[in-house]
């Protein structure tokens, strides 16, 4: 049984997603490449509401095939175990990704943000098991892909 509060990450094609989606990743690379300056002008220039935007922006990310080389940023809600940033660093480093960047936020109410940039080396071409077994530690209760470059 799912435990309370984890997504479950798919793979879908996108034939298989609904319009609305594709359109925000649409205006979601509009945004990140600069080609507009504000939600309102990227949703516009997609067909979409801005409330469609923001409805779905954090939900669906752009999937790299060939993530070999790049930077991945993620963000994750842990709970303040000891112990627990070790887990999650030791299941990362099983990937042979290089870690650049580690940020633990101060724990409040028992939940810690942990955010952590990695650069894909040339082994790992699918982010996907990754993600998966991060996930799956006892203690991560969310875990985003911030950004991919």
């Amino acid at each position: 049984m799912e435990e309370m509060g984890k997504d479950k990450l798919y793979l879908v094609s996108e034939r298989a997603l609904p319009e609305v989606l594709l359109q925000v990743v649409e205006a979601k690379k509009l945004l990140e490449t600069k080609k507009v300056m504000t939600v309102g002008e990227a949703a516009e220039a997609v067909g979409i509401s801005r409330s469609s935007f923001y409805k779905y922006k954090d939900e669906i990310n752009y999937f790299h095939e060939d993530a070999r080389g790049k930077t991945i940023s993620f963000l994750l809600e842990m709970e303040d175990r000891q112990g627990l940033l070790s887990e999650v660093l030791k299941e990362v480093a099983r990937y042979g990704v290089n870690i650049l960047t580690i940020h633990q936020s101060i724990p409040v109410n028992g939940l810690a943000s942990l955010s952590l940039s990695l650069q894909i080396l040339n082994g790992l071409t699918d982010v996907t098991d990754m993600v998966a077994s991060v996930e799956a530690i006892d203690g991560i209760r969310r875990m985003k892909i911030l950004a991919r470059e």
